[in-house]
């Protein structure tokens, strides 16, 4: 836990002496430097230094107790609520100072996704960033990944969905996929796709190995390819499920006369 939390304030940009300094005084306190470096392990030439840095910056405080200087430490709710206050100011800012200095351009990028951290980090943004609807193409292993993400979403967003596997999912309007194994097999592994707002995309393909290869873009002509792929599997959806038994007797088993494209035949 003590490791934890003094990564976490390193994170913030605590030094890693103030990050030792400062959770061993919430743990003991009010304590005397020498009892501080004892505490946290720091050499004693150096507390003084560390000591004095936390006082500047507000965050331990010094008290004369029983002719002996002792220092005490900044709760840590109000520092975690400073630390918020001022970096949520800071965000805010620079968005709007980044706003005024981005030079006009229609040129939109596409950025490589290639690890898992990548996937969800844009995932999450664009999900908590979509303001009318989502169109989604999802297998069950990344659902269960992201499902949180779409809960609190569901209720003023529209969403489709498009779901390869059995179902495990009941918001938005969900079409699942009959041939996921198919396809499985013709891909070499699970794909993936996310258009919020018809702005920005994110299409990927998780191989069994545990590779990625995807990429995320705001490119109108990127949004719109990715957004014509998952309507045009649910407009085969909404077919599927009302003529099943037809388009099998005419392309075959796995519908894979209709899904030769280089010919146009059927069943005999």
């Amino acid at each position: 836990m003590v490791v934890n939390i003094i990564k976490k304030l390193q994170e913030l940009g605590f030094s890693d002496y103030e990050s030792r300094v400062y959770v061993h005084l919430v743990s003991r306190n009010p304590a005397t430097p020498y009892e501080v470096a004892k505490l946290s392990g720091i050499p004693s030439s150096k507390i003084y230094e560390v000591l004095s840095k936390l006082a500047e910056k507000g965050l331990v405080m010094e008290i004369n107790e029983g002719g002996k200087r002792r220092y005490v430490p900044m709760e840590p709710g109000d520092l975690v609520d400073s630390y918020r206050t001022r970096m949520e100011g800071t965000l805010g800012e620079l968005g709007r100072d980044f706003s005024r200095i981005k030079e006009d351009s229609n040129v939109s990028y596409i950025w490589n996704i290639q690890s898992r951290e990548d996937f969800l980090d844009h995932t999450g943004r664009m999900i908590a960033g979509a303001r009318k609807n989502i169109l989604l193409s999802v297998w069950g292993e990344e659902l269960s990944q992201i499902i949180h993400l779409l809960r609190p979403r569901e209720n003023d967003l529209k969403i489709a969905v498009v779901h390869f596997g059995t179902p495990r999912i009941n918001m938005g309007t969900v079409f699942s996929h009959p041939i996921e194994d198919t396809l499985f097999a013709e891909r070499g592994g699970r794909g993936f796709a996310l258009v919020a707002d018809g702005k920005e995309a994110l299409v990927s393909t998780f191989f069994p190995d545990g590779t990625i290869e995807g990429a995320w873009s705001r490119n109108r002509g990127f949004c719109l390819l990715a957004e014509d792929y998952i309507k045009h599997d649910i407009y085969i959806m909404k077919i599927v499920s009302r003529f099943n038994p037809e388009l099998i007797s005419r392309f075959g088993d796995g519908y894979a006369k209709l899904r030769d494209v280089f010919r146009d035949e059927e069943e005999q």
